[in-house]
């Protein structure tokens, strides 16, 4: 039930559902000097009062962050539990619709004082996706909160022009809606303190947004804005001119953007350290090269922008002034992309990049694998997804032998380790067209022998996803997979993976606590039996359509994976739902199960 989430300097953020098993962990947490919970699916149930009012008695002031997603609780459980939490740093209503649909939260002036006195001190409040949420209802908390720093509405139904309850323009204090007029003034008020801000999913126009960014004294740091369809390039280039300190910026899906924010985030925002425009299909390279003269500049998310394909990025790394040391690279649906591309970016970025999402990439080749783990030692994180080309040789470090190798070794460039030095060249055409010649037990030996990357150079890896990767085998997984701390694994649909492979990952990466199975047909009963007993720090594991598991992996789940919490085994064929219903009950802290019975729908079974 309990899983520690993050393990942070000062305390640690534990999570779990409420549920019996939950009030003596919650007890036992009372010898910690601070930590943070997130307590899932409460409700208005006793057990769920009961579980606040542990919380309170035993946490109380050393309770720093509390989340509850999933869950609709009173008004009268939470007042209940402030007035303890007098460390409180940190609130997520994310969702809580429950507190808010009455109109009526905090409209007692003796519980005001009460929720203030605990919440004088909050830092971080979280108010997103809050459907009833109104003028009144958000001035009566907001008002607990002086020293507020950060807040989040995304997704709240703020009306930044026009009131639809009065048919004219919007107004203040209103008890239905939650208006522009409202949050600009809240803005006035906590100028000097607000450094964070999300709106993201919001209907804020380009006008809204600019009346916000001209707001005396504020000085945002973070910024979101996801999802924000209306908003302009002119918008944003005022909104560079006027929080140039801001250093988290996140404009995907902003559909209407294009290169012209690029250039004015550049100019702009020389403190910037992450930025988002995934999804802003307008986005070509230009601009891009600009960007990368942001020296302090760390998190880059391209994601499902259609038009890039690298280049400019190449330039502007290749420039000898100071230039961004990226931490993490997404280019997502980035069909532009190509091996050249991410072979200088390799080269270019070298020990700073921990994290690169090339998912859906559909044209790299072995050669960009080879390039990752030449010259990215330091990677955490590697998302490969639906890169169809890539094959066993890639991974293994090796280039396939053929007359067309021998042939570009005589008539072209050769494949080395200086290879595409400065970002242009190209590359020698692959002898990966049709189905790859197959690894032998002498190109093993060979793989065994030889002092070239292969994919275990990256030996701090923590996820790898090489879903849809069809021409993968058992050859290359067994001898590559072999991370001792990777905790994410993503295998799904490769159909030519069999038990070898589920055995040789359990055995070599037995900090697992995800693993994804999905439509591997070749995996059975009889891998599940060697495989789990290697796996208990398990957590999420998904199995759909591996027609060969029976209900005999689920009694082998419910014996060696206590810590199951989600599990994927749709269109299962012969499982049957009696034994779906056994695992609720040997299996404590699992959460959800999807599962189709026969000749019916999917379901999620929340337990």
């Amino acid at each position: 039930m309990q899983t520690v989430l993050h393990v942070l300097q000062k305390h640690a953020i534990f999570k779990f559902p409420a549920s019996e098993s939950s009030l003596g962990f919650i007890r036992g947490l009372a010898r910690r000097t601070c930590c943070g919970l997130v307590i899932s699916h409460l409700d208005g149930s006793s057990l769920s009062r009961q579980v606040l009012m542990e919380v309170g008695l035993y946490l109380g002031p050393q309770l720093e962050t509390l989340a509850m997603p999933c869950s609709s609780i009173t008004e009268t459980s939470l007042l209940d539990l402030l007035p303890h939490l007098t460390g409180l740093r940190k609130l997520d209503l994310n969702g809580l619709d429950s507190l808010f649909m009455s109109g009526a939260f905090l409209s007692c002036e003796e519980h005001r004082k009460q929720v203030h006195a605990s919440l004088k001190n909050l830092e971080e409040l979280n108010l997103s996706d809050l459907r009833y949420l109104s003028d009144l209802t958000f001035n009566r908390l907001i008002g607990c909160t002086p020293k507020l720093c950060s807040l989040a509405l995304a997704g709240c139904h703020i009306a930044f022009e026009f009131d639809p309850y009065r048919g004219c323009a919007v107004g203040l204090g209103s008890s239905a809606i939650l208006s522009l007029r409202n949050l600009y003034r809240f803005l006035q008020q906590q100028a000097f303190t607000l450094r964070s801000l999300d709106l993201s999913r919001t209907c804020i126009t380009p006008e809204s947004l600019r009346s916000m960014a001209q707001v005396p004294h504020l000085r945002l740091e973070v910024l979101s804005l996801r999802g924000c369809k209306e908003l302009t390039d002119y918008s944003i280039e005022l909104l560079c001119r006027h929080h140039s300190g801001l250093q988290s910026l996140d404009l995907s899906a902003c559909t209407e953007l294009t290169n012209r924010t690029v250039l004015a985030v550049a100019i702009g925002l020389k403190r910037l350290r992450s930025l988002s425009v995934a999804q802003d299909w307008r986005m070509t390279d230009k601009g891009l090269e600009n960007l990368m003269a942001l020296s302090g500049l760390e998190n880059l998310d391209l994601s499902e922008c259609l038009h890039v394909g690298g280049a400019d990025l190449v330039k502007g790394l290749s420039s000898p002034q100071p230039r961004a040391q990226l931490k993490s690279l997404s280019f997502r649906n980035c069909t532009y992309i190509r091996d050249e591309s991410v072979f200088s970016l390799a080269q270019l970025l070298g020990s700073s990049l921990q994290e690169l999402d090339l998912t859906s990439c559909i044209y790299l080749t072995d050669l960009s694998v080879l390039a990752i783990a030449s010259y990215l030692p330091n990677l955490l994180v590697l998302r490969l997804g639906w890169c169809k080309d890539i094959t066993d040789w890639g991974l293994l470090g090796m280039v396939e032998p053929s007359v067309q190798s021998k042939e570009m070794e005589d008539k072209g460039p050769s494949f080395t380790r200086t290879f595409g030095n400065m970002g242009f060249f190209q590359p020698p055409s692959m002898p990966f067209q049709g189905k790859p010649r197959l690894v032998t037990d002498e190109d093993l030996g060979a793989f065994r022998e030889q002092e070239g990357a292969s994919l275990l150079a990256l030996k701090g890896l923590q996820t790898l996803d090489l879903s849809g990767c069809t021409k993968l085998t058992d050859v290359s997984i067994t001898q590559v997979v072999r991370f001792p701390t990777l905790q994410r694994l993503s295998l799904s649909m490769l159909p030519e993976i069999s038990n070898e492979s589920l055995v040789s990952v359990a055995q070599h990466c037995c900090c697992l606590t995800s693993l994804v199975l999905s439509h591997c047909s070749q995996l059975s009963d009889e891998g599940m039996a060697c495989a789990l007993p290697y796996l208990p720090r398990l957590q999420h594991l998904y199995l759909a359509c591996c027609n060969s598991i029976t209900d005999r992996s689920l009694t082998l789940i419910s014996r060696y994976c206590k810590r199951l919490r989600t599990l994927d085994i749709s269109t299962c064929k012969d499982i049957t739902e009696t034994k779906v219903d056994f695992l609720q009950s040997h299996l404590p802290y699992l959460e959800k199960v999807h599962y189709r019975f026969e000749g019916g729908s999917d379901l999620i079974l929340t337990l």
